[in-house]
């Protein structure tokens, strides 16, 4: 019951505004108070101490009880306006694969000649702990909020509770904020996939222009994206207890790799052979090895590098969803 009334306060309060485009004001409107745990208890025990000093009529307890309450009044007014016309705008979120959370980046801005102290930012509906923060005066601060990720496709940046209990802990101000933001998820490389699959395309090519796998360059150590055709098997028997070595070759081509959807066609799921060539393009980049990318309506020409393969990954998470 108080989840359920939690999330349609929540929803309230975000009533016509999710996404938001940055920056994101919270002004006077957005900014709500209630008493903590502790702030109950604080008004509670005046309550006593007001009971007593009435019955017993002792004008000390009469002072007493109106100086906290007026401490409790100037605890309202210093909460709120720790949060009041603070600025928020989101970052960069670097992509992940998925499985791996998500970190979205928020900064915030304080454009007032005084320090904002103990804020705190989590996500409304995660788990994960808050993370606590100050922003300085006139300055900046930035915190790192981790989403989950399931699947791969466009993340949007979860809502955002931003609150505080500066500076006694006994009012609680807290706004909401959907920041208009996402996250690319690749897909997750799949754990075991078949070996590369290198086309005999490449080496009848070379061939017929006399520089492939014929031209013996020399030998460097083996990658894990090498082929099992070009391993050194004569010199790797001569040295026991020495490294696995590849054969290099004149041809630039020689070692040149397809990575296409169609070798994956005994698999139903295009999930899982998405992950098997998002698994392929990271073993021929881990072994240098420049590939060519061929999906249902999209084409990458050979290359390799981060660039190239960032373009590869981001291909694979909005296959099927249409342009990004």
């Amino acid at each position: 019951m108080r989840r359920r009334a939690h999330a349609r306060f929540v929803l309230w309060a975000l009533r016509g505004r999710p996404p938001e485009a940055a920056p994101i004001l919270l002004d006077q409107r957005r900014v709500y108070v209630l008493p903590t745990r502790g702030g109950l208890a604080f008004a509670f025990t005046l309550a006593v101490i007001m009971l007593g000093a009435m019955n017993y009529n002792l004008s000390l307890g009469y002072a007493l009880v109106f100086l906290l309450a007026g401490l409790g009044v100037v605890t309202i007014l210093h909460s709120f306006r720790n949060l009041v016309q603070l600025s928020l705008r989101p970052g960069h979120c670097e992509p992940v694969f998925a499985g791996t959370p998500a970190a979205f980046t928020l900064i915030l801005e304080n454009a007032r000649p005084e320090k904002r102290s103990g804020l705190r930012l989590f996500v409304t509906d995660g788990i994960a702990a808050p993370v606590e923060l100050d922003v300085p005066a006139g300055g900046f601060a930035s915190a790192s909020l981790q989403q989950p990720t399931q699947r791969r496709g466009w993340l949007a940046c979860p809502r955002i509770t931003i609150e505080t209990t500066w500076p006694l802990g006994l009012i609680r101000a807290w706004s909401y904020a959907a920041p208009e933001a996402r996250c690319l998820v690749y897909p997750a490389p799949a754990a075991k996939a078949p070996p590369l699959p290198w086309q005999d395309d490449f080496s009848r090519d070379n061939r017929r222009e006399g520089r492939g796998s014929d031209d013996f360059s020399g030998l460097r150590n083996h990658q894990a994206a090498d082929p099992l055709r070009h391993v050194a098997w004569k010199a790797a028997a001569r040295q026991e207890h020495g490294p696995l070595l590849t054969k290099l070759f004149a041809g630039s081509s020689a070692q040149q790799l397809l990575i296409d959807w169609e070798a994956t066609t005994g698999l139903d799921d295009a999930e899982q052979r998405l992950s098997i060539l998002t698994r392929w393009m990271l073993d021929a980049e881990a072994g240098g090895v420049p590939w060519a990318l061929h999906l249902p309506g999209l084409r990458l020409a050979t290359d390799h590098g981060s660039v190239h393969l960032a373009k590869g990954l981001a291909a694979l998470a909005l296959f099927g969803y249409g342009t990004p």
